[in-house]
């Protein structure tokens, strides 16, 4: 493992290292060797495997970095897609709020009209009531 894959930083995308470059230099001589050796047809030593598993790792790491990478660019994308659904949610409550808030108001509004109108009925009626019965008892004397 390279310093690049061992010191990732959440958030940050590690480009290759010039050890990773000094690696892959070191062993391209040998493997132009082993492919030669093995289009003649001649046998592959451990030595010569060894190598080529080593380019086939090296290779391996820095094809899983580069999806890494892209993993991670990804997972910060949708960090900013919440965010920004996380305001529009807020905005939303916001709205919802005022809404209910107005809604409430003209309900109480609404409640006391019909209150109101109510008591001055029921004052109306029960004045008309004790009027006709003192004319009934004047009436009636």
């Amino acid at each position: 493992m390279n310093f690049a894959e061992t010191h990732r930083q959440p958030g940050k995308i590690m480009n290759k290292t010039n050890v990773d470059d000094m690696l892959i230099e070191m062993i391209s001589p040998r493997i132009s060797e082993i492919e030669e050796k093995f289009s003649k047809g001649q046998g592959l030593d451990q030595e010569d495997i060894n190598t080529l598993l080593l380019k086939s790792q090296y290779n391996h790491i820095n094809h899983l970095d580069l999806k890494l990478n892209e993993v991670t660019d990804d997972v910060a994308s949708l960090k900013g897609e919440f965010n920004g659904l996380r305001g529009e949610f807020k905005l939303l409550e916001a709205q919802l709020n005022g809404r209910f808030d107005s809604f409430e108001k003209n309900i109480e509004l609404k409640i006391s009209q019909a209150i109101n109108t109510n008591m001055r009925w029921s004052i109306g009626m029960i004045a008309l009531i004790v009027t006709v019965l003192k004319l009934a008892d004047m009436f009636v004397k």
